[in-house]
């Protein structure tokens, strides 16, 4: 009987430099297609994630109400949600580790603190981001998120 050699010739070969062409081409036009779409995304993902964070600290707020009997002042910031405050109207049941997760008060995500107010003049009070530009008004990413306007 003879034995069957089977022989690895013609089979080494590697890719064409007109196929590794073909497939660069179409990792582009998939990079075309799709990298935009996800760019114009960046800001709109910084305003919810700015949404969510003053609904936590409303939240955070609220708690501090039903602790204490009424909200931090102004001057007193929400910083006294993380540490009891020492001046104004001092909380008599300060919640021992704080009103946050972290123990800090999140800055926006353009890295600006948010501005706290109370009383507000939209509610009892009032939590703003001023947005990518970090001034008040401002249209697009530079559109202000209040803790009023929901939208």
């Amino acid at each position: 009987m003879k034995s069957v050699s089977l022989s690895t010739k013609g089979y080494n070969r590697g890719f064409t430099l007109i196929e590794l062409m073909v497939v660069i081409l179409i990792l582009g036009l998939l990079a075309g297609i799709i990298a935009p779409r996800l760019i114009g995304r960046t800001d709109e993902a910084k305003q919810t994630k700015a949404r969510v964070q003053i609904e936590n600290l409303s939240t955070a707020l609220k708690l501090y109400k039903l602790d204490n009997g009424h909200y931090p002042s102004t001057e007193q910031g929400l910083q006294a949600l993380v540490r009891p405050p020492e001046t104004g109207n001092i909380p008599k049941n300060w919640r021992k580790g704080g009103y946050l997760e972290k123990g800090k008060v999140p800055k926006d995500p353009w890295g600006n603190d948010f501005i706290y107010l109370c009383p507000g003049a939209h509610g009892d009070f009032d939590i703003i981001s001023y947005g990518a530009d970090g001034v008040p008004g401002g249209e697009g990413k530079d559109r202000d998120i209040t803790s009023w306007d929901t939208d």
